[in-house]
């Protein structure tokens, strides 16, 4: 309690407010390539400059995948990184190398090429500006870590509220009357400028005192306070399991092995969640077409519809377990609610999708928006679920570890969902 009382007070919010910034650059680089789909799709389209035919080149689901795939892996590869090479140096390294990726993407705009060459470069800076985005990722979730609870919730937050700022990118740039690549070079400039932003943040962070208090702690003691600086409702779990006892303090970590037995089921939620996500968003919603004939409309549609939608609701699922959380993690109820999101699948496929080899069930923009709600609410809020319960089954030293693991399988979940994008893009 001492310790407690001695932390200086985060003055006028600063670190929340950079915490918050620093969450909400870790995925621009996904929600402006994946936000971006029409105007890649329409270049891969085109004839290049020799005048030959253009072919499918599935951008979004090669898209999805070359983004987790490099995730994944360098999920992984954080974990030794993490020992070798000190986050001060991982961060910033990662930032530059989003922030030249960014600009190569810019300058590509008014570069005319070949279908072939575009979409081999577009892909390769794809894979590399994930990996500099998973090591950055990784890096900071384990930085937010050392802080209280609440700004974990706020880091979360702006991850959520990354993919309506792109998505609000796209709609003014189209909304600004120009032509297509000036309105293209201005979407990409966009996360050039935020990329930088939060360079600038985060080298701030340090020299505020609130932020040094918790980043320079390193007592075991200093740890489990963080922890148990939770929720009202973590805090009661923790005393009807019976606090930890002076002589379970002193043990060590578990073993990987050991941790995943108990958060097992958790880990297999949130892998489901995001598989059934990426198996149909972007590759197969992008594809929806609205019904009425409005030219102004239907340039707008797919972004307001398919990503404004998708993450403004997305957010409001994250942000709704700090109100309310239904199923608890010891119902049965729970990994039920979890494979049901399953339904989600046929539902998008049977919408207005164009050229499909279905028949649409549910053809008005209406139904449309209203199966997006609905998916993106789900995803967001047992997503956060599955990531706010595993914790809560291990031992307060475990809790690392359980993060790390939980971590991988909500990429691998995303990777499998990117690879089932593809059998299932087919089917439509």
């Amino acid at each position: 309690m001492s310790n407690e009382k001695s932390a200086p007070v985060d003055r006028g919010q600063a670190v929340a407010l950079i915490i918050f910034v620093l969450g909400l650059g870790t995925l621009l680089p996904w929600n402006f390539f994946i936000t971006a789909s029409k105007y890649f799709n329409e270049r891969l389209n085109s004839t290049g400059t020799s005048g030959t035919s253009s072919k499918d080149y599935s951008y979004d689901s090669w898209m999805a995948l070359l983004s987790q795939l490099p995730l994944l892996l360098f999920t992984l590869l954080n974990s030794f990184l993490y020992q070798r090479v000190r986050e001060r140096v991982r961060v910033p390294f990662s930032l530059v190398g989003i922030f030249l990726l960014f600009s190569l993407t810019a300058a590509l705009v008014k570069v005319p090429m070949e279908p072939d060459n575009f979409f081999a470069i577009t892909m390769a800076t794809i894979w590399f500006i994930n990996m500099c985005g998973a090591v950055l990722q990784g890096s900071l979730f384990g930085m937010v870590g050392l802080f209280p609870s609440r700004y974990s919730t706020l880091f979360m937050s702006g991850q959520g509220l990354a993919g309506i700022f792109a998505a609000l990118a796209m709609l003014f740039s189209i909304l600004g009357k120009s032509d297509q690549s000036s309105a293209a070079l201005g979407y990409f400039i966009t996360p050039c400028v935020a990329t930088l932003g939060t360079l600038v943040c985060y080298l701030l962070l340090p020299r505020l005192k609130f932020a040094d208090f918790y980043l320079n702690r390193h007592q075991p003691d200093k740890v489990e306070e963080v922890f148990l600086e939770s929720t009202e409702k973590n805090k009661k779990d923790l005393e009807a399991n019976g606090k930890l006892s002076k002589q379970e303090e002193n043990q060590e970590r578990s073993s990987v092995l050991a941790v995943f037995k108990k958060i097992w089921l958790m880990a297999l939620c949130v892998t489901c969640v995001f598989a059934v996500t990426l198996s149909v968003f972007p590759v197969i919603t992008v594809r929806v077409r609205t019904v009425y004939d409005n030219a102004e409309w239907g340039n707008v549609f797919t972004c307001v519809c398919c990503f404004i939608v998708f993450n403004v609701m997305d957010l409001a699922g994250r942000t709704t377990p700090y109100i309310i959380q239904w199923p608890s993690k010891e119902s049965r109820w729970f990994p039920a609610v979890v494979f049901f999101r399953l339904v989600f699948i046929p539902l998008v496929m049977l919408c207005n999708v164009q050229d499909s080899k279905l028949t649409a069930v549910f053809r008005h923009d209406c139904a449309f928006v209203v199966i997006m709600a609905l998916f993106a609410f789900s995803n967001g809020y047992l997503a956060s679920l599955c990531m706010a319960y595993a914790p809560q089954l291990v031992r307060c030293k475990d809790c690392e570890t359980a993060g790390s693991l939980m971590t991988f399988f909500l990429v691998l979940g995303l990777a499998v969902g990117a690879s089932l994008s593809f059998p299932l893009g087919k089917l439509v």
